[in-house]
């Protein structure tokens, strides 16, 4: 189905724009915003339609955010069309939103998957609450996986739930259980919605987030305030802008093992310059001052496992520079064993020691060798101020250990025939590596044609040139594109790169692919923002065009 070029208009409102700017990202509303689509695209409705839980924000009567979690049996979410998702379930009698849900009130969506770490947020307005719970679709985007705790869920059998407790302030046995979490979610609210003369905009409303990190990383004062931490993510700032324009606030805690919900309404208050002792990694702090409590012991069917330690006890068996900023790791099973598989475009999920950290480190890293390979592959940026890539860059030699779980994502080739075009940006160029590999392992006469095309700064950051050299060399179905921004005096047109510039999306449509071509991107968010809504307003159908990004989105 075609559909309309995104709108040039910024999808956020005055609070984000503010919180992006104190954070100093003020150009995220140019570019990123076009990742906010008005409508789901059919990834997104296949992704919603096969949870078996989905995370709910909005608020009761007296316009109090609260937090709460909606299950279901498989298929329980359905999506008629692509700005429409009904749900066959509805807040429980016990719980704050209760009778807050109906027609006409904002809410916020997230649907979450913890097994694969995969997440889209979704913001809308009831149309229904009669035999379905019936949402329009405002606004609707990804977020990327960074932070999630992996689990498996399963379903026990219903039972009666206990009576729900509530109260004004955390009890011991409360705040114990919220410095054990390393997962909550926080529903937050764009101005006042219930005034009637509010302004009509789809970037207004409430809104339902995840956060995640080391057990403990909320913190818990003995009077019961609380203070959270804000790690570095895509520069939205949903929830800071709305918490700029109000303070009110909710939270939910899920016990995962017991199916028990803390159910918290508050008001919170942004530290911008937090000092650091607190914890290194956050770069501003939420400080939630408790209202209410309603805590509901077993009001779920849902039961969640996670495995304390990584299943993957991994060897550094090499370590190369790719550049003057990328150096890749090979890692094998100790004992020489199988690795388990992968398909090209995933990621491996790595949990470091890092001196210093109160707790372990994870971060994803997408696998840039063959999915062929004996051993994994992950490349790494070193980043100036990052944590874990500093620490992979200085610390691991070969012959150290790395912890890891088996590759995951979503970001993976096609089943549709066609044309492919690889492009990436940066350190983007690893999942695409391993695509490329994929599709040049395949037999000849099942080879698409595929495009490769590149972006980076020069010669000394363009990493794996002789490796993307060599593969296309030996198919003659692929062509390659490198894009070269400020090449270096030694740098050669024609020999290191194509095209002196950036990549733009008439680069791309004038490579001859075609309507039945797919465009996989990967880079900084605004070069996917860009590159995506460009193609897009060009006639290229949204479901024709995926990515993935990485790091901050500025």
């Amino acid at each position: 189905m075609n559909r309309e070029p995104p709108s040039l208009e910024t999808p956020f409102h005055a609070g984000e724009l503010e919180a992006q700017r104190r954070a100093g990202v003020e150009g995220i509303a140019r570019s990123a915003g076009s990742f906010i689509r008005d409508f789901m695209p059919e990834q997104h409705r296949e992704f919603f339609a096969q949870l078996p839980f989905i995370v709910m924000a909005t608020g009761d009567a007296q316009g109090r955010p609260w937090v709460t979690l909606l299950e279901g049996e498989g298929g329980f979410i359905e999506t008629p069309d692509a700005r429409t998702l009904a749900m066959a379930a509805a807040p429980d009698a016990q719980d704050p939103l209760a009778s807050a849900v109906m027609a006409g009130v904002d809410v916020g969506l997230l649907g979450i998957e913890l097994a694969t770490r995969r997440r889209n947020r979704l913001n809308g307005v009831v149309r229904s609450a009669q035999e379905r719970l019936v949402v329009e679709v405002q606004q609707s985007f990804g977020n990327c996986p960074q932070y999630i705790r992996e689990r498996e869920w399963r379903r026990v059998e219903s039972v009666a739930a206990p009576d729900a407790t509530v109260s004004e302030r955390l009890d011991s046995g409360q705040r114990a259980r919220i410095s054990a979490a390393d997962t909550f979610f926080i529903g937050s609210v764009a101005g006042s919605v219930h005034d009637s003369d509010r302004e009509p905009s789809a970037s207004r409303g409430y809104d339902a987030s995840h956060r995640g990190g080391e057990p403990g990383f909320v913190q818990v004062t003995e009077n019961g305030t609380l203070w959270i931490p804000d790690y570095a993510g895509n520069n939205f700032f949903n929830t800071l802008g709305n918490l700029i324009q109000d303070p009110r606030v909710g939270l939910l805690f899920v016990d995962f093992e017991t199916g028990g919900l803390l159910q918290i309404t508050g008001r919170a208050r942004i530290d911008w310059s937090p000092q650091q002792s607190r914890d290194p990694n956050a770069k501003r702090w939420i400080e939630v001052c408790v209202e209410q409590v309603v805590d509901r012991p077993a009001a779920l069917t849902l039961r969640w496992r996670r495995e304390d330690e990584a299943p993957l006890r991994l060897t550094v068996v090499d370590k190369v520079a790719e550049s003057d900023q990328i150096t890749s790791f090979y890692l094998a099973e100790p004992e020489g064993g199988a690795l388990p598989p992968f398909q090209a475009g995933q990621h491996l999920a790595v949990e470091l020691e890092v001196p210093h950290q109160p707790g372990r480190v994870g971060r994803s890293y997408s696998l840039s060798g063959s999915p062929s390979d004996a051993t994994y592959r992950i490349s790494v940026k070193r980043e100036a101020r990052g944590t874990a890539s500093r620490f992979l860059h200085d610390g691991i030699a070969i012959g150290d250990s790395i912890a890891a779980r088996p590759p995951s994502g979503e970001f993976i080739l096609p089943d549709r025939l066609g044309p492919l075009v690889l492009v990436s940006a940066g350190v983007g160029i690893t999942p695409m590596l391993s695509m490329l590999h994929s599709v040049v392992a395949k037999a000849e006469n099942e080879r698409p044609p595929v495009w490769f095309v590149h972006a980076t700064r020069n010669g000394g950051t363009h990493a794996f040139r002789a490796e993307v050299g060599a593969l296309v060399a030996k198919a003659d179905n692929v062509k390659r594109r490198i894009f070269y921004s400020a090449p270096r005096p030694n740098d050669t047109a024609g020999v290191d790169y194509d095209i002196q510039g950036r990549v733009t999306p008439d680069d791309l449509l004038e490579l001859g692919a075609g309507a039945d071509a797919s465009y996989l991107l990967c880079g900084p968010a605004r070069f996917l923002a860009e590159i995506s809504a460009g193609l897009e307003a060009r006639g290229v159908e949204a479901d024709r065009i995926d990515f993935e990004t990485f790091g901050p989105a500025g």
